[in-house]
């Protein structure tokens, strides 16, 4: 096992601690610390027990060129775990163990993700050592954000501990691209929507339109003669005839 300088370490602290580095320098990390850790072929399942933390060993993270620490859905995604062991014995470690939870309450798990095992991992006394851990949420997750818990477990003089290296979000998003199904459906339904609007807009127009093309009813029927009429008819040929008329009736 290789282990790290004091630069190298300081170098993963700084990066962990801030995830706005460039890619570059990160890239650069990586590489140097990448082959450090033997990982079992089988994945193992350490159970829900927890341990105390042990002190003098200094635990960091780091997405290597994923500062936004985005997750594709069903697809794998590494980080690496960093080591420090300021002690005075070796630490075995054991293996790495996280789930994935939503953010406003860790009592909701979400999803229990795959541990991952070492094989004769030993970080000796003042020294550093790197651990990738792989994992993958279901593709069935919906996109959003999310928290992630992982946490490291090791032995100190055969005493088991624990360590949480990160606990905090991270951003899911569906595979192959950046339109979800949810959002397909969303525009389907919504264009189908507007499809309808518009056949009953059609159909109020063509109503409106027949009513317009009918022809307006006359009303026939005897009404009271009006009295401007009669003024007008005063002094004319044919009111003195009817009056004359009215008269030989007397």
């Amino acid at each position: 096992m290789q282990n790290w300088t004091c630069l190298d370490c300081f170098r993963l602290n700084e990066i962990a601690r801030s995830q706005s580095d460039s890619d570059a320098e990160v890239a650069g990390t990586v590489e140097e610390v990448s082959d450090l850790g033997i990982v079992g072929e089988n994945a193992q399942d350490f159970g829900d027990e927890n341990f105390s933390q042990a002190p003098g060993v200094d635990i960091v993270c780091v997405f290597p060129k994923n500062s936004a620490r985005l997750v594709n859905a069903g697809e794998e995604t590494e980080l690496l775990v960093g080591v420090k062991n300021d002690g005075e014995l070796p630490i075995t470690v054991v293996g790495i163990r996280a789930s994935v939870h939503l953010p406003f309450d860790h009592k909701l798990l979400v999803q229990n993700l795959s541990a991952q095992g070492f094989n004769n991992a030993t970080v000796p006394a003042s020294a550093q050592a790197t651990f990738p851990y792989i994992f993958a949420v279901s593709k069935y997750l919906q996109p959003g954000s999310f928290d992630l818990v992982g946490t490291i477990i090791f032995e100190i003089d055969q005493q088991p501990y624990q360590s949480t290296f990160y606990n905090g979000t991270i951003e899911v998003v569906e595979s192959g691209g950046f339109i979800s199904t949810e959002s397909v459906f969303l525009v389907t339904l919504g264009i189908a929507l507007l499809f309808l609007f518009g056949l009953w807009l059609q159909s109020q127009i063509q109503n409106l339109s027949r009513k317009s093309k009918r022809a307006p009813k006359v009303e026939v029927g005897t009404g009271a003669r009006d009295a401007s009429v009669d003024e007008w008819l005063q002094g004319t040929a044919l009111r003195q005839s009817q009056s004359q008329k009215s008269k030989k009736k007397k």
